[in-house]
């Protein structure tokens, strides 16, 4: 697949209100209609990048910063931090909006990944993505160590066998 996406291509707001029945006993937003609703923010990236029906293979890594209360306006900003072979990564940025005060917090950041697939829900290929921003740029290059290390953790790659982690740990020599 010759085609090459930005990741502005894949960019995706989704703003709700939090209201009582999303709500835990602090009257705070579940953590589960948290992940919920980034998830589905995260498919629409993907579909958005490859153009094709997506699957969630994995929720990678999410984190709760900062508590959502009952009426809060949530904002959440997904889009594709890297594409491989027939996967790829999303990241999702979680805000509190609060236009009455001009303010805005985050509270949580997601990385998920999804595989695109076809009528038999078999992986197919994907345009490959190319990041813009200095911070896309990071989450490109981070993309790839993520991998690397689920690779590794699954037993599908030895550590040897790894490019980026190697770096991380290689030392430089000494002048």
């Amino acid at each position: 697949m010759a085609k090459i996406k930005k990741a502005s291509d894949s960019l995706t707001v989704m703003t709700n209100i939090v209201l009582p029945n999303d709500t835990n006993q602090l009257r705070n937003l579940f953590g589960g209609e948290l992940l919920a609703r980034m998830d589905r923010c995260a498919s629409i990236s993907a579909t958005r990048h490859c153009e094709r029906r997506v699957v969630t293979a994995s929720v990678n890594h999410v984190s709760f910063d900062h508590p959502i209360p009952e009426g809060g306006i949530v904002v959440m900003e997904s889009k594709v931090s890297r594409a491989f072979s027939t996967s790829m990564e999303i990241y999702v940025d979680v805000w509190l909006d609060d236009p009455i005060n001009r303010k805005k917090i985050q509270t949580n950041k997601g990385i998920y990944t999804f595989v695109a697939v076809d009528e038999f829900n078999r992986p197919i290929p994907i345009p490959d993505m190319e990041p813009e921003t200095e911070l896309e740029q990071e989450r490109y290059a981070a993309a790839l160590r993520r991998k690397e290390l689920s690779l590794i953790l699954s037993g599908r790659m030895k550590p040897s066998e790894s490019v980026e982690l190697k770096k991380l740990f290689q030392e430089t020599p000494a002048d």
